[in-house]
């Protein structure tokens, strides 16, 4: 019970927060039930004096914390769960807070590698750029006499602890919302802070960075275009993460690029290739790359950083996105509805016909624009709206991957507005899929499952006595039924009693502070 109020205490003040931003004033009063509607009228008294139009929510969010500005990027991948109009809101919301001191910096760093800092850097300058998560420093590394300049990358004091803190709350608020919602169950919101509250975790343990930072090195060491830098393993911990110094051109500095005569459509399509290239080839993609995170070396060669968000996409997953590119292209609707349908994304029970049908209706108004007009990644949004009418079951990785494709083609139609997508994707897309989906991919594909096979077979005399072990449980309860306690039966029944009472108070405290802020983020 105390836990539950300390709950409600900290969700009062970010609805506090989100009425002085002016948050609810974007609400519709019409679609809030009489008790939300005072709850809005006494917001708005609140509100904060000033224009009426902006990033409010970004602004909320942002006065919260480390944890509330995750969220919001963390839901403008989630179009399915906030509606598109707001995740497009959330896509311009900046992981940008001001620095810890560098004293600090400095206290954690030689704590976590357990060495004086004075052992470890040559020197360390202060922050260059600082996140909700960590912050990175320029400093020097001595080897053989010879000083080498190192990123060190950094988390905040007590990040972890704040960060508990407040996904508690969002678990909290979300099991409360599933428990008395049919539309949020539908939405599954648990599952949604579950993805985040990993996804957090992995971002807060540096040393997997530099695990998915050496992953994608392996995997992008043969590329042309595009490269990862090193990881100092030895300066590496899981608060500290030191790596090569870049010293390229960031590709959000146009005045640098123009400068220095950047041929700006190559580069557009650097950046497509290579997103491509790492998604359908490696299953292994950089899902943030904002020109922020990219790079321009001196050798014409693209550089990323901050691997904090990474996403990976299985064979099913890189053979659907090919076979779904491949057959708009060429306007096989049918082979597109097809591919749902092998895939499981789409139950069985629904018409193959219609659904091509559907699918139709996204691909036909392609064949009447250019190719300069056609947005792969508009692409993609539209048939993931469609596909929600066939009950197709959210995929988290398609999701993650069209938001990602959505930003990677805005870069690279930044630097040249008619770039043709379809023409520059088209030797990455066809050289997967001759090599996946030709006679050479059949037959590993072959081997595999010959492979698979083997192994259940082997499996099978396990499977087989662990069923008869169950089979001989069911008998039993069957036979003699289930017993239970008269203790048992009177603890059930005094715990059910105390959760109907907390359930109606809850429910009231709850709904008169939150279902503003519900409203307000389906709605902005």
């Amino acid at each position: 019970m105390i836990s539950a109020f300390t709950h409600i205490a900290r969700l009062i003040r970010a609805a506090l927060v989100f009425a002085r931003e002016g948050v609810f004033g974007s609400v519709d009063p019409s679609l809030v039930p009489p008790p939300g509607q005072l709850a809005l009228k006494l917001a708005r008294i609140i509100e904060r004096r000033g224009p009426k139009h902006g990033p409010r929510i970004s602004r909320a969010l942002t006065r919260m914390g480390p944890a509330y500005l995750k969220l919001g990027q963390f839901l403008a991948t989630r179009p399915d769960v906030v509606g598109v109009a707001i995740a497009r809101d959330l896509e311009s919301l900046q992981d940008r807070l001001p620095p810890f001191s560098q004293a600090e910096a400095e206290a954690a760093i030689a704590t976590s590698l357990e060495r004086p800092l004075k052992d470890v850097f040559a020197s360390l300058g202060p922050p260059v750029a600082a996140a909700s998560i960590a912050q990175v420093h320029r400093g020097e590394v001595s080897r053989d006499g010879i000083r080498k300049p190192v990123a060190v990358k950094v988390l905040r004091p007590n990040v972890s602890a704040r960060f508990r803190r407040d996904l508690s709350d969002f678990f909290f608020v979300a099991h409360k919302a599933e428990a008395y919602s049919a539309e949020a169950r539908r939405l599954r919101l648990i599952e949604v802070i579950n993805t985040m509250s990993r996804s957090v975790a992995m971002e807060m343990d540096l040393r997997l960075e530099a695990a998915a930072m050496s992953e994608m090195a392996e995997n992008t060491r043969d590329d042309p275009d595009f490269r990862v830098p090193a990881v100092d393993w030895d300066r590496t911990t899981h608060n500290v993460l030191t790596m090569e110094w870049i010293d390229g051109i960031a590709l959000n500095d146009h005045k640098r690029l123009a400068e220095t005569q950047v041929d700006l459509p190559d580069l557009g399509r650097k950046v497509i290739q290579s997103f491509l290239r790492h998604a359908l080839r490696d299953g292994f993609f950089h899902a943030d790359m904002h020109p922020g995170n990219l790079f321009l070396d001196d050798t014409g060669r693209l550089v990323a950083v901050d691997f904090g968000i990474m996403g990976r996409l299985g064979m099913k997953e890189r053979r659907f996105l090919a076979e779904i590119l491949l057959g708009f292209i060429t306007r096989d609707y049918r082979r597109v509805a097809e591919v749902h349908f092998e895939a499981g994304y789409v139950p069985a029970h629904h018409s193959v016909e219609n659904f091509a049908q559907a699918i139709r209706a996204i691909g036909e108004p392609i064949h009447n624009r250019t190719a300069e007009e056609i947005s792969m990644a508009r692409l993609l949004t539209l048939l993931l709206e469609v596909t929600g009418l066939f009950d197709m079951t959210t995929r988290p990785e398609l999701i993650l991957l069209q938001k990602t494709m959505v930003v990677v083609e805005g870069v690279a139609r930044g630097f040249d507005p008619r770039l043709d997508i379809w023409k520059v994707a088209d030797p990455v897309v066809r050289e997967w899929i001759e090599r996946n989906l030709g006679p050479i991919g059949r037959v590993q594909g072959a081997l595999a499952g010959g492979g698979d096979l083997a192994r259940v077979l082997m499996r099978l005399p396990d499977i087989a006595q662990r069923s008869v072990a169950v089979l001989e449980q069911l008998e039993t309860m069957t036979r003699e039924g289930i017993g239970l306690s008269p203790e048992s039966i009177a603890a059930m029944g005094r715990s059910e009693g105390r959760k109907n009472r907390w359930r109606t108070v809850a429910l009231w405290i709850i709904a008169a502070t939150f279902i503003g802020i519900l409203i307000a983020v389906r709605n902005l």
